[in-house]
């Protein structure tokens, strides 16, 4: 008796030429908006008379919201790039990677407000008499809140790469290419599409900071969801604000359905494990996308081109390293790296000393240091009740399917949406209450910070490979057991990288949550977000440097003492 077997098309999903019109009319729809969007982004632009206010016309809000989002997907893709080469750079080369991951915290440590301080006037230089410079600056800023956290999660996961992978990959002889795209991405694929997904909701909320840029006595505002906030608080007028909050809400949830959903659907296909969940994630964007002939058509397009650019990019050599250095060269070559990093940051230490000490005094580094102090005890009881209460909700939503299905989408919604979107209701509360700030603060900077740990432990939880989930069915481990055997150790590394970016959120988010506005009424809480928040507005580049560097000093020195060897044991004892 012969055996048969299926031939290619019987087991290609059925094609429709509906799909194929729902997906051409979608493509059509979305770069005739990004070309209109687009265009408002380069127009004439007069330092001196530019606007502070934007108008709150309701009318405006569904232009305003497409060109926040456009900002937002910019900065995306210039974070997405620059995780590859930075984080693949670190991974690869050990010795920079003991100066690029320190420089890592230390750019994570620096508010939105620091880096505002210093590019607003260098891009609109670059572009002279357009808008480009600013809008250059506003995407800058929100690159610099999704970056570092998608960098950190995908430097973990090819640090973290099975071994054996490696050795396939170099007895396979993969270029540096194929390596990167073969292996690299696709492993690291899953934690980091949720990372991104958790990065764009952190721009999200410092959006009104990068649209409505109050820097060196100056403000300037640019058409955009962030601005039309800040533009109605100054007015004191809630209702819009509530109206900024529902397009908010609802261009969140389109977000979703549209993109992020489908994503996050389709890389289930990179998980590493030997079974396969019973209950797989769905997507109808995705089943529609599947079934059009539209990606099949791109796909024979696109398709011979692979060959020729792996032909191409073999010129970067074969991806192998030495697997054996003499002892005497790899001392010769650490102890010339260490001492030409050595020369640069004494050099550049005492550069920065001596211009503190010439304007603000030392005295200044000391009391910035006890404005830190109070700010990193909001920053712990953050990061313990965050703790407490999300791992076993994130554990809970990761592990079953039916529960993801539904609760995924809402916590996408709540973590994308930017809660200091809320500050001006609070200030509203607060200021009729006649309440303090200084607890309240610590409610704020929870808002914009937890959701790192959340998103963490769902992906590392939705990682557990499902044979080690069945293995202790079939044991029957006892519930205490089996969250000490198996589920905190294989969710570890995720929560130690959601807990460092949450930290690094919650100092970032103190610049925000320290210091409300609503009207003609400032709330200030003591602390350094908002120390570092009063010298940016007044443009004292003395104290803006002394307040970013405490605040670098303080998230460095805690990621080097703690964080870092929570890292590390993640990494030797807890990686799949």
């Amino acid at each position: 008796m012969s055996t048969t077997y299926p031939t290619r098309g019987v087991l290609d999903r059925p094609r429709s030429r509906w799909a194929d019109i729902a997906v051409f009319a979608g493509a059509a729809v979305l770069i005739w908006l990004v070309v209109r969007v687009s265009q408002g982004m380069n127009v004439p632009f007069d330092d001196s008379a530019a606007p502070s206010r934007i108008s709150t016309d309701p009318a405006e809000l569904p232009y305003y919201a497409a060109r926040s989002l456009l900002r937002m997907f910019l900065a995306l893709g210039l974070s997405i790039v620059f995780t590859f080469i930075f984080a693949t750079a670190a991974a690869r080369l050990p010795r920079a990677e003991k100066v690029m991951l320190p420089a890592l915290d230390i750019l994570q440590s620096v508010p939105i407000l620091g880096f505002l301080s210093v590019t607003v006037t260098g891009f609109i230089a670059l572009f002279p008499g357009s808008t480009l410079g600013l809008e250059a600056a506003s995407i800058f800023a929100i690159f610099t809140s999704q970056a570092w956290n998608m960098a950190f999660a995908f430097h973990h996961s090819l640090v973290s790469q099975p071994r054996e992978l490696d050795e396939a990959a170099r007895n396979l002889r993969l270029s540096r290419w194929q390596r990167f795209w073969r292996l690299d991405v696709p492993s690291g694929m899953f934690p980091l599409v949720w990372n991104a997904m958790m990065s764009f909701g952190g721009g999200w909320f410092f959006l009104t900071a990068a649209e409505a840029i109050s820097v060196n006595n100056r403000e300037y505002a640019l058409p955009g969801i962030g601005s039309y906030v800040a533009s109605a608080a100054a007015e004191s007028n809630t209702g819009k604000v509530l109206l900024a909050i529902a397009a908010m809400i609802v261009m969140v949830v389109g977000l979703n359905v549209l993109f992020w959903r489908p994503i996050t659907v389709w890389v289930e296909r990179f998980r590493f494990e030997d079974t396969k969940s019973a209950q797989a994630p769905r997507s109808l964007v995705l089943n529609l996308l599947r079934r059009s002939h539209i990606m099949l058509l791109l796909g024979r397009i696109f398709g011979p081109l692979v060959y020729p650019i792996d032909r191409m990019m073999r010129v970067f050599g074969l991806a192998e390293h030495q697997l054996y250095v003499p002892e005497k060269r790899r001392r010769a070559n650490d102890l010339v790296f260490a001492v030409i990093v050595s020369v640069a940051l004494a050099a550049g230490c005492f550069l920065m000393l001596r211009y503190i000490q010439s304007t603000v005094g030392f005295e200044e580094l000391l009391h910035a240091a006890g404005l830190g102090a109070i700010t990193l005890a909001r920053v712990i009881v953050v990061l313990i009740f965050a703790t407490i209460i999300w791992v076993p909700v994130g554990v809970w939503i990761g592990l079953n399917p039916k529960v993801s299905r539904i609760a995924q989408p809402i916590v996408q919604v709540l973590a994308s949406f930017p809660a200091n979107f809320l500050f001006p209701l609070i200030g509203a509360v607060l200021v009729a209450t006649n309440a303090s700030l200084q607890w309240a603060g610590i409610v704020l900077m929870a808002l914009g910070a937890q959701w790192y740990i959340l998103f963490n432990v769902i992906a590392g939880a939705s990682a557990v490979p499902n044979d080690l989930r069945e293995a202790a069915t079939s044991l029957q481990l006892p519930r205490t057991l089996w969250w000490r055997r198996l589920i905190l150790p294989a969710i570890f590394p995720s929560f130690v990288t959601g807990a460092i970016t949450a930290a690094g959120g919650a100092w970032n988010a103190s610049i925000v949550a320290e210091v409300v506005k609503f009207g003609d009424t400032t709330l200030t809480a003591t602390g350094l977000g908002s120390y570092i928040a009063d010298a940016t507005s007044v443009g004292d580049g003395p104290r803006i440097l002394v307040g970013v560097l405490i605040m670098s000093a303080y998230v460095v020195g805690l990621n080097r003492l703690f964080w870092r060897r929570l890292y590390a044991l993640a990494q030797r004892r807890y990686s799949f």
